[in-house]
C-alpha cells in the first residue's frame, strides 16, 4: 500500500483540480484508508476529509468521490429517525446503518458513533458496545464523546485492539448539561478543553474531533497534539474537516450551523423532480410508450 506524500504547491492548479490531485484521493492515495494514514496526513500536512453517512447509496458516492472517512453518526437521530436530539439513539438503531455503510465502501475508513448511554457506565460497557460495532456492523473504528471523563473508556477499548476517535468541545450528547448549542473553550475554558484533548490522546485515540471551538483555541490544540484534530466548526487550523452530509448537501431544512458551507441544494433538486413526476402522472405523460412493455 503506497504511503502518502505531500504535493508541491502549484499556483496554476484550480481548487477543483487540486481536489482531484489531493494525495489522499482514491486514485493516488491508499487503496484502503487506515488509522495510520491519519497520522501520516498530520505529519505531512495533508488535510483529512470526512462526512457522515447513514446508508449504502450515499456511502458509495462519497467513497467513490475520495472522502477519507465516513462517520455513521448519532446525528442519524435528527437526519434518519426524526428525533429532536441525538439522545434517544440506540446501539441497535445504529448497527444496521453502520453495516450498510461498511458494506458499501472499498476505501474510506468507517467510524461508528457510540450513542448516549452506551459507554458512560464504565470501561466494561464501553468495550462491549465497541465490540458490537466491530463485530456486528463491520465498523473500522468507533467514536465517543468526552475528554478526561472518558479517558478510562477510551483506554479500555484501545487496549482491546479497537481504534477510537475522540470528541471534545461541544458534545451533542451533553447538550442539556452544557446549556444548549454553545461554543466551547472560550476564555478561561480553553485550558480545560486542551486538557480534554490531551486526555483523549493519552488514552490512545488515533484522532480527536473538535466541535464548535474558537479557531484560535483549535489551533492551539492542534499544535499540542501529536494525533490529528478533526474540526466541526473549529476553523481552518486543524488537521481535517468533518460535516454532516445532509447539511453540506442542502438536504436539511431550516437553520444550519454557521460553520456549514452548503456545496449543493439537493433538497431543491429532489423537490423539483417530485413535482415534475407528479405533474407528468396527472397529465398522462408518464409512463410513455418507451416506459411500457409490449
Amino acid at each position: 500500500m503506497p504511503e502518502l506524500t505531500a504535493p508541491e504547491p502549484d499556483s496554476t492548479v484550480s481548487p477543483a483540480d487540486a481536489a482531484v490531485q489531493h494525495p489522499y484521493n482514491a486514485v493516488s492515495g491508499p487503496k484502503r484508508v487506515r488509522t495510520r494514514h491519519f497520522q501520516n496526513a498530520k505529519t505531512q500536512g495533508i488535510p483529512i476529509t470526512g462526512l457522515t453517512s447513514y446508508d449504502m447509496l450515499t456511502a458509495q458516492i462519497f467513497d467513490e468521490a475520495g472522502i477519507d472517512f465516513l462517520l455513521v453518526g448519532d446525528s442519524a437521530g435528527n437526519n434518519v429517525f426524526g428525533y429532536e436530539t441525538t439522545l434517544p439513539v440506540t446501539v441497535d438503531e445504529l448497527i444496521p446503518l453502520t453495516r450498510a455503510v461498511a458494506r458499501a465502501v472499498t476505501r474510506a475508513l468507517v467510524v461508528a458513533d457510540m450513542p448516549f448511554g452506551s459507554y458512560e457506565i464504565g470501561p466494561g460497557q464501553a468495550l462491549a458496545t465497541a465490540v458490537r460495532f466491530m463485530k456486528e456492523a463491520q465498523a473500522h473504528a468507533v467514536k465517543l464523546e468526552g475528554g478526561q471523563r472518558s479517558h478510562k473508556q477510551i483506554r479500555r477499548i484501545v487496549s482491546a485492539g479497537i481504534p477510537v476517535m475522540g470528541h471534545v468541545g461541544f458534545t451533542p450528547q451533553s447538550e442539556h448539561g452544557l446549556g444548549g448549542h454553545i461554543i466551547q473553550g472560550r476564555g478561561n475554558a480553553a485550558d480545560e478543553l486542551i486538557a480534554d484533548a490531551l486526555a483523549v490522546q493519552d488514552a490512545g485515540a488515533f484522532a480527536v474531533v473538535l466541535e464548535m471551538v474558537p479557531a484560535s483555541v483549535a489551533a492551539r490544540v492542534t499544535q499540542r497534539l501529536s494525533i490529528p484534530t478533526i474540526g466541526v466548526g473549529a476553523g481552518p487550523s486543524v488537521d481535517g474537516q468533518l460535516l454532516v452530509w445532509t447539511d453540506f448537501a442542502g438536504m436539511t431544512s431550516g437553520r444550519v450551523p454557521k460553520f456549514v458551507r452548503q456545496y449543493a441544494d439537493v433538497r431543491a433538486v429532489l423537490t423539483d423532480a417530485v413535482q415534475r413526476f407528479t405533474a407528468d402522472v396527472a397529465a398522462g405523460a408518464y409512463p410513455a410508450p418507451e416506459h411500457s412493455y409490449e
